[in-house]
């Protein structure tokens, strides 16, 4: 088993040189809203929202993936546009690590989306969104290891790969858009359908004299929320992704149990699960208090990678705050 490990790390390893960067993965989308779609900037229920994500991909595998993100978005010229409008400006930051640390890739984001009220209440809005970023990413080849360097001892010998330790830099602006349609009848139900693409000017990465370009990344999603009791709701999501030649699909959906619903701020816990299909059962668990939404999900890997992977898909960890009025009327928005 610690061999197949080894050399799978060691395959992994090669297809970092060779590939394009991992957009930001979390089995938890909906808890990143400016990296599912730019058209969800501004799109809540309140005065400004800050999120984070933590995300550490097969762990077991000598730490493949480890992401984080945080970002800010909040509310822009309120008094200047019509009442049942809304205009959002956001930030987003996130860190990506591959291999061990080997390879990083930073970003920073720019976003901002509008949201044009399509009745009286803004009950129903339809939003454009538009995304800037700034990506940078680094290779430390003295950390690298490659198959011509196992031996029956681990990667104890000497490739014929020829780095002499450089670290090799790459820079690139990338453009990235959305738009989201978000509904509602009552109080107590809500339901958005939207559509995103990144990379929409196909990056492109130069290392060494050797240019990559960066595919497209098109993501349809949707989700709604709707009540079960006096005390509980149901909330669904499903995202399907493209990406070249590969695609994802995930669906699934938690129970909301709310301690007092009748509260301006009830406290709420969660329980669910999503599902990657052809790869991972998602289970999650999530707690909602004050203006505080915290959510736990572990990947199960059910695909043929769960006999090196050890079926430890990896953990994630999100958390939101947003800062919301106790007095006004609530604004239903996308939640999961």
């Amino acid at each position: 088993m610690g061999m197949c490990k080894l050399f799978l790390c060691c395959c992994l390893c090669m297809m970092l040189g060779v590939v394009s960067a991992q957009d930001p993965h979390f089995s938890q989308f909906f808890s990143s809203p400016l990296t599912l779609n730019p058209a969800l900037t501004g799109k809540f229920f309140g005065t400004y929202r800050v999120a984070g994500n933590y995300r550490n991909q097969w762990p077991s595998i000598n730490n493949a993936f480890t992401t984080g993100t945080a970002s800010v978005d909040f509310h822009i010229f309120q008094n200047r546009i019509a009442s049942n409008d809304t205009w959002g400006l956001g930030f987003v930051g996130y860190n990506d690590n591959s291999a061990n640390g080997a390879v990083k890739f930073n970003y920073a984001s720019l976003s901002t989306a509008y949201h044009k009220g399509l009745d009286e209440d803004g009950q129903h809005t339809l939003g454009a969104g538009f995304q800037v970023t700034y990506a940078n990413m680094l290779i430390n080849t003295s950390q690298l290891t490659f198959e011509d360097q196992l031996t029956s001892s681990g990667f104890t010998g000497v490739t014929s790969e020829v780095f002499n330790g450089a670290t090799l830099k790459s820079n690139y602006i990338d453009v990235n858009a959305g738009l989201l349609y978000n509904g509602s009848t009552s109080d107590r139900n809500n339901f958005y359908f939207g559509i995103s693409m990144y990379h929409i000017n196909r990056p492109r990465q130069d290392f060494t004299g050797a240019q990559y370009i960066l595919n497209p990344r098109t993501t349809i999603h949707g989700g709604a929320y709707f009540p079960l009791g006096q005390n509980s709701n149901l909330h669904i999501s499903a995202l399907q992704m493209f990406q070249g030649g590969a695609s994802e699909t995930m669906l699934g959906g938690a129970i909301q149990l709310m301690a007092d619903p009748d509260a301006p701020k009830p406290t709420s816990f969660y329980f669910g699960s999503w599902m990657r299909f052809n790869d991972a059962i998602i289970p999650y668990l999530g707690l909602e208090f004050d203006d505080f939404r915290l959510g736990v999900s572990y990947d199960y890997n059910s695909s043929s990678l769960k006999t090196a992977s050890q079926s430890r898909g990896g953990i994630e960890v999100s958390l939101i705050y947003i800062r919301r009025p106790s007095t006004d009327r609530p604004v239903n928005c996308p939640k999961f």
